[in-house]
């Protein structure tokens, strides 16, 4: 079923689980994806991130694959366009089929990004597509990891959503986007968590949770977030894989190469699932499962 991200994570935010939102840039990736929420009924969110559209896939191409491979599904899968800074590029991705867009105005004094995530929530009710806000800045791997400076302060949490009326918030609270140096785990600011959620009790979401580690997304999820992203692990998983097989099989072809990625990455994403608690939250468009199925 393709569905926005609206209901999927009101549902998760009443119910204290979060849904995987994974990077895809292909039909392999994203038939992995889909097969892993099949085999868990549990609701999806495939990511399509701006720098992917823009050089690998457009919106035009990727959004109708999606579509159908949603469609032939028992579960809620939703396409969302990711860390959209472009806003030319986001009404694109929702005029060409897109349920879901994510409206990166962090960079922006608080005013600004107010009233350009707005003019996004505005334009995609016509759509009747979700929006997801950023407030707070999120760091990244290559040296400059999220600081308390750059954590979202609850106060505009509030006054941003109360003004731009998005569906799910992005907020920093010490990840950071791609990898981490090996044997580096995230601090995460878990009560600023609790406190975010205590004001605005709607869906949060963490990005940067490539690395995150188990623990502190389980933690994360218990004390708010609604919605996880992913990427980075993702896309090394595929390019393991690909070292793997090459080493066994120097002669396998690349439909091969292509089936061993789908399998590996279909694995991990069923273990990442039940890790955030979305496995078996939805069955065949009735809701959680009642344990009598």
């Amino acid at each position: 079923m393709y569905v926005s991200m609206k209901g999927m994570l009101e549902r998760a935010n009443k119910g204290n689980y979060a849904v995987m939102a994974i990077n895809c840039f292909n039909i392999e990736t994203t038939r992995a994806v889909i097969e892993a929420a099949q085999s868990l009924r549990a609701p999806i969110i495939i990511n399509i991130v701006q720098e992917h559209m823009e050089n690998h896939c457009d919106s035009e191409l990727i959004a109708p694959i999606v579509r159908l491979l949603a469609q032939r599904a028992s579960v809620e899968v939703a396409l969302n366009f990711d860390h959209g800074v472009n806003i030319g590029l986001v009404k694109k991705a929702l005029h060409d089929g897109y349920t879901s867009v994510m409206i990166d105005a962090s960079r922006y004094d608080l005013d600004n990004n107010i009233a350009i995530t707005k003019e996004i929530v505005d334009f995609a009710k016509v759509y009747g597509a979700s929006v997801e806000g950023e407030i707070g800045c999120m760091g990244g791997t290559e040296g400059n990891f999220t600081d308390d400076q750059m954590k979202t302060d609850p106060e505009q949490a509030l006054r941003f959503v109360k003004e731009t009326g998005v569906d799910c918030l992005a907020v920093s609270y010490g990840s950071s986007h791609g990898n981490y140096p090996k044997g580096k785990t995230p601090k995460l600011d878990f009560e600023r968590i609790r406190l975010l959620k205590k004001i605005l009790n709607m869906p949060l979401v963490l990005h940067g949770g490539s690395g995150a580690g188990e623990e502190n997304l389980k933690k994360a999820v218990t004390c708010g977030i609604n919605k996880v992203n992913v990427c980075t692990d993702a896309f090394g998983i595929g390019s393991r894989s690909i070292e793997k097989q090459m080493n066994e099989n120097p002669e396998v072809d690349y439909m091969h190469l292509c089936m061993g990625v789908e399998e590996e990455l279909t694995n991990y994403i069923r273990t990442f699932m039940r890790t955030i608690g979305s496995s078996g939250q939805y069955y065949f468009g009735e809701g959680p499962l009642s344990g009598n199925e």
